[in-house]
């Protein structure tokens, strides 16, 4: 079960970044800019590296190279849409949305993959997306009735385009390895991240910043935590039955959680997050109904 222990530090990986990532951008840095500068040239670095130690084959379908460098576009702008939501949205709102990603790919796949999706599916994707509206919805103020977060559209934007790219993803494996689709990930994410937050100001923000080098390297040290989840996740796919293993990888938004009511209780002054009996219970309520839902596509998948 060498796999199962993969798959959940994978996710349980993968929310510490969301946490540290939400730090960051509300906390320390002055601008989305300002954090995806170092975050693109560490992708950029590390894709390097992974490169060197497995280069591309030698003879792939241009056909190939497109779809996949189309995958890592889309991921790119995904992520940095996602991350500019964060700046001002709880993570533990954030992540369960964008995690809905999967009802898409099911239902994209009825077109482009020619599949059949049942009822049972349906309902599993109606319960999904009944989730994430829940956890979105939120009160502002002295207001009565909770609203739908203004950002909830845009994160199901998010969530559709990291769909086409797990889609794209699919047809490039036939030809391309999970670590050539890896470093083409990461130099897209460091090329689009670098385009976006290459300005005079940004230069000037990160010279001003206190405890430069310090925030740099543990910036350095998230990029580092973002790719031991992303192996772990590879591991678990490749040695565990796809359709568990993608379940237990869909579990992220539950880890985000706990460790946001954690660091929280005791960490107040690292990220922004209310806990009170009445979020709690209705963030549960409604991450028990997008895990759901995702367990059951993931685990009724052909």
């Amino acid at each position: 079960m060498f796999w199962l222990s993969a798959a959940l530090a994978s996710a349980a990986t993968a929310a510490l970044v969301a946490i540290i990532d939400s730090h960051f951008l509300s906390k320390k840095m002055p601008s989305l800019r300002s954090y995806l500068l170092p975050v693109g040239l560490a992708q950029l670095a590390i894709g390097l590296v992974v490169f060197f130690l497995n280069p591309f084959p030698a003879e792939v379908a241009l056909r190939t190279w497109l779809i996949a460098f189309g995958a890592g576009l889309t991921s790119s702008v995904a992520v940095m849409l996602m991350l500019n939501v964060m700046r001002r949205d709880e993570v533990s709102r954030v992540i369960p949305v964008v995690n809905t990603s999967p009802i898409f790919v099911a239902i994209l796949a009825v077109p482009l993959l020619q599949e059949k999706l049942r009822f049972e599916d349906w309902l599993a994707i109606l319960l999904t997306v009944g989730g994430a509206v829940l956890i979105s919805m939120q009160k502002k103020g002295n207001e009565k009735q909770a609203r739908l977060s203004g950002s909830f559209f845009l994160l199901l934007i998010v969530s559709l385009l990291f769909a086409v790219s797990n889609l794209a993803v699919k047809f490039a494996l036939e030809e391309l390895s999970y670590w050539n689709l890896y470093v083409i990930t990461s130099w897209c994410y460091g090329l689009v991240f670098l385009v976006f937050a290459l300005r005079g100001s940004t230069f000037k923000a990160l010279r001003r910043l206190p405890q430069r080098n310090r925030n740099m390297a543990f910036i350095g040290f998230n990029e580092i935590l973002a790719v031991g989840a992303a192996i772990l996740s590879y591991v678990a796919i490749a040695n565990g039955p796809v359709s568990m293993a993608s379940a237990i990888l869909n579990i992220r938004p539950a880890f985000v959680f706990l460790l946001a009511i954690l660091v929280s209780r005791f960490l107040p002054d690292i990220i922004e997050e209310r806990v009170t009996v009445e979020t709690v219970r209705l963030k549960v309520f409604a991450m028990l109904m997008v895990l759901g839902g995702l367990a059951w596509l993931a685990l009724t998948a052909r």
